[in-house]
């Protein structure tokens, strides 16, 4: 059953959907959005093995997330806000290069969009607490 202290909508990042099966309905808010940012990072993910099963894998798992989702954009209000997120992760003194861009990128999103995120790895949002609610499941 949801927390009822959470929002009924959030987005989930790409942890999330790569472990989706692994977790609980209960654990995840009611009505799941993925950014576009997400998307990509999944159609990108079966071009970084070498290993074919494991592509084939990731390939699948892409492919079902497209038909699943209807992604947020990275549009205009998300550049704005990925402008703020950016600001704080230069405050707190956080790496804003690398893989770690994306989940700025992802968080932007779900900012704009005045949405949650609900991640496997809530320590890559670390820091953007007052710009963006943050779940661990």
């Amino acid at each position: 059953m949801p927390d009822p202290q959470r929002a009924q909508r959030g987005t989930i990042d790409t942890s999330v959907v790569v472990d989706i099966e692994q977790l609980e309905a209960g654990q995840l808010t009611v009505e799941l959005a993925v950014s576009a940012v997400t998307m990509a990072e999944l159609a990108a993910g079966h071009h970084a093995t070498r290993d074919a099963e494991e592509r084939a894998r990731r390939q699948n798992r892409s492919q079902r997330a497209e038909a699943a989702f209807d992604p947020l954009p990275f549009d205009g209000e998300s550049a704005r806000a990925y402008g703020r997120i950016y600001a704080a992760e230069i405050a707190s003194g956080q790496k804003t290069r690398g893989p770690r861009a994306l989940n700025l990128m992802i968080a932007a999103t779900a900012c704009a969009a005045n949405l949650p995120i609900d991640t496997r790895n809530a320590e890559d949002f670390r820091g953007l607490q007052d710009l963006v609610d943050v779940f661990a499941v």
